[in-house]
Protein backbone atom coordinates (compact mmCIF):
# COMPACT_ATOMS: atom_id res chain seq x y z
CA UNK A 1 0.00 0.00 0.00
CA UNK A 2 1.51 3.47 -0.93
CA UNK A 3 1.70 5.37 1.78
CA UNK A 4 -0.76 8.39 0.68
CA UNK A 5 -3.42 5.73 0.25
CA UNK A 6 -2.63 5.04 4.43
CA UNK A 7 -3.79 8.63 4.59
CA UNK A 8 -6.39 8.97 2.58
CA UNK A 9 -7.85 5.93 4.47
CA UNK A 10 -7.16 7.38 7.86
CA UNK A 11 -9.11 10.53 6.94
CA UNK A 12 -12.04 8.36 5.62
CA UNK A 13 -12.70 6.45 9.26
CA UNK A 14 -12.00 9.49 10.94
CA UNK A 15 -14.59 11.09 8.79
CA UNK A 16 -16.88 7.57 9.25
CA UNK A 17 -16.85 7.49 12.68
CA UNK A 18 -17.91 10.81 13.10
CA UNK A 19 -15.56 13.48 14.60
CA UNK A 20 -17.79 15.85 17.17
CA UNK A 21 -17.29 18.88 18.37
CA UNK A 22 -19.63 20.21 21.26
CA UNK A 23 -21.20 23.24 21.10
CA UNK A 24 -24.52 25.00 22.76
CA UNK A 25 -27.30 26.00 19.99
CA UNK A 26 -28.84 29.46 21.59
CA UNK A 27 -32.22 31.05 20.22
CA UNK A 28 -33.03 34.44 22.27
CA UNK A 29 -36.37 35.71 21.61
CA UNK A 30 -38.68 38.67 22.02
CA UNK A 31 -41.45 38.02 23.77
CA UNK A 32 -41.97 41.63 24.47
CA UNK A 33 -44.33 44.25 22.78
CA UNK A 34 -41.40 46.71 22.26
CA UNK A 35 -38.24 46.50 20.58
CA UNK A 36 -35.07 45.25 22.39
CA UNK A 37 -31.65 46.76 22.36
CA UNK A 38 -27.84 45.75 22.18
CA UNK A 39 -28.48 42.57 23.39
CA UNK A 40 -25.49 41.09 25.00
CA UNK A 41 -25.19 37.66 25.94
CA UNK A 42 -22.21 36.19 28.08
CA UNK A 43 -20.95 32.60 28.31
CA UNK A 44 -17.86 31.53 29.41
CA UNK A 45 -14.83 33.45 27.79
CA UNK A 46 -16.99 34.88 25.08
CA UNK A 47 -20.02 36.61 24.03
CA UNK A 48 -22.33 36.96 21.62
CA UNK A 49 -25.01 39.53 20.96
CA UNK A 50 -27.00 41.97 18.58
CA UNK A 51 -27.64 45.16 18.12
CA UNK A 52 -31.96 45.08 17.93
CA UNK A 53 -34.63 42.42 18.03
CA UNK A 54 -38.15 43.51 17.25
CA UNK A 55 -41.28 41.91 18.92
CA UNK A 56 -41.63 38.40 18.06
CA UNK A 57 -38.00 37.85 16.78
CA UNK A 58 -35.64 35.84 17.20
CA UNK A 59 -31.99 35.55 17.19
CA UNK A 60 -30.03 32.27 16.95
CA UNK A 61 -25.73 31.62 17.85
CA UNK A 62 -24.22 28.54 17.97
CA UNK A 63 -20.85 28.45 20.65
CA UNK A 64 -18.44 26.03 22.38
CA UNK A 65 -18.15 26.48 25.69
CA UNK A 66 -14.11 26.94 26.95
CA UNK A 67 -13.69 27.54 30.97
CA UNK A 68 -16.36 27.56 33.18
CA UNK A 69 -18.68 29.80 34.36
CA UNK A 70 -22.26 31.32 34.43
CA UNK A 71 -24.20 32.80 31.62
CA UNK A 72 -25.31 36.81 31.48
CA UNK A 73 -28.00 38.80 29.41
CA UNK A 74 -27.49 42.29 29.55
CA UNK A 75 -30.17 44.57 27.43
CA UNK A 76 -32.23 47.75 26.50
CA UNK A 77 -36.21 47.77 26.74
CA UNK A 78 -38.01 50.65 24.99
CA UNK A 79 -38.03 52.70 27.76
CA UNK A 80 -34.26 52.67 27.80
CA UNK A 81 -34.05 50.61 30.41
CA UNK A 82 -30.95 48.32 31.01
CA UNK A 83 -31.54 45.09 32.24
CA UNK A 84 -28.73 42.37 33.33
CA UNK A 85 -30.12 38.81 34.41
CA UNK A 86 -27.67 35.84 35.25
CA UNK A 87 -28.27 32.50 33.38
CA UNK A 88 -27.41 28.65 34.17
CA UNK A 89 -23.83 27.56 34.78
CA UNK A 90 -21.82 26.14 31.85
CA UNK A 91 -18.90 24.10 32.31
CA UNK A 92 -16.05 23.25 29.05
CA UNK A 93 -17.42 20.96 26.83
CA UNK A 94 -21.35 21.75 27.47
CA UNK A 95 -23.45 20.61 24.52
CA UNK A 96 -27.11 21.30 23.58
CA UNK A 97 -29.71 23.47 22.90
CA UNK A 98 -30.62 26.59 25.41
CA UNK A 99 -33.70 28.91 24.39
CA UNK A 100 -33.39 32.71 25.93
CA UNK A 101 -37.07 34.19 26.32
CA UNK A 102 -37.05 37.43 27.29
CA UNK A 103 -40.48 38.87 28.06
CA UNK A 104 -41.96 41.73 30.53
CA UNK A 105 -41.08 40.11 33.60
CA UNK A 106 -37.89 38.88 33.08
CA UNK A 107 -35.98 35.98 31.19
CA UNK A 108 -36.26 32.49 31.06
CA UNK A 109 -34.01 29.93 30.06
CA UNK A 110 -34.80 26.57 28.79
CA UNK A 111 -34.08 23.75 28.65
CA UNK A 112 -31.06 24.57 30.64
CA UNK A 113 -31.17 20.65 32.11
CA UNK A 114 -30.23 19.60 28.35
CA UNK A 115 -26.99 22.12 28.19
CA UNK A 116 -25.05 19.03 29.54
CA UNK A 117 -20.81 18.63 29.68
CA UNK A 118 -19.92 16.07 26.91
CA UNK A 119 -17.46 13.14 27.77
Amino acid sequence: MRPYHAIAISIALTAATGCHSPYVAATVTNHTSGTLDLIEVDYPSASFGTQNLAPGAHYSYRFKVLGSGPMKILYTDTTHHDHTETGPTLREGAEGPLVIDITATGVNWAPAATVTQSK
